[in-house]
């Protein structure tokens, strides 16, 4: 295979996961681990976390909806706890990485997310949105589902990216840190990478574009 693009998840991947806030947040407050996991993979297309990354209900009507979904669950927490831990932090070696690949593929990026906080990585202050936005100008082209109003892992979004930097599915390599999201650019045809940590994403990036990101 040819390696003509790498594309990339931002969240868990670029930066630091939220689900490691949600953990710190779940411990902090004696409810169940991966309560907010359990919450989001509960009736996935059509729950909270869905609407509002199609940007179908806003943040007040997140907020509502997830303490329906979590009191259903035995745990009620407000959909606005949730969104105050949405921004992870920047991974400079992936950045780095990301700009190696910048020099030899193009690169996009495909980011489930939703209209709160500040900017595309939804952060929680203006110094942070303006270290996203340096990240995002990186890429050559960017599809965020609050804006698109379509997302991961429905097929079309992946196929939108390909038509958008000209290659196909073959000649990509795709980075997320949710297998569920993998899944479907792997069936099309990318070499997927499930992204567990900084030093295994790298490690397998390496390996499937032939770069060295030491």
């Amino acid at each position: 295979m040819t390696v003509k693009a790498v594309i990339w998840d931002f969240g868990g991947v670029i930066t630091s996961s939220p689900f490691e806030a949600f953990n710190r947040y779940e411990a902090e407050k004696g409810l169940p681990h991966n309560l907010f996991r359990t919450v989001n993979s509960t009736n996935p297309d059509s729950n909270a976390w869905a609407l509002f990354e199609r940007n179908e209900i806003d943040a007040p009507g997140f907020d509502a909806m997830f303490l329906t979904e979590s009191t259903a669950l035995g745990h009620p927490v407000r959909g606005a706890e949730v969104l105050a831990l949405l921004s992870g932090d920047i991974r400079p070696r992936v950045v780095a990485a990301l700009n190696t690949c910048k020099q030899h593929f193009k690169v996009g990026c495909i980011t489930n997310n939703v209209q709160t906080g500040h900017g595309a990585g939804m952060s929680a202050n203006t110094q942070k949105a303006a270290a996203v936005e340096g990240v995002m100008e990186l890429f050559d082209a960017i599809i965020e589902s609050s804006k698109a109003g379509i997302r991961k892992p429905d097929p079309r979004i992946y196929q939108m990216m390909c038509e958008l930097l000209q290659v196909e599915p073959a000649e990509c390599v795709y980075l997320d840190d949710l297998g569920i999201n993998c899944k479907p650019a792997a069936a099309l045809g990318m070499t997927a990478i499930k992204v567990t940590g900084q030093d295994q994403a790298l490690a397998d990036l390496e390996r499937a574009t032939g770069l060295s990101f030491a």
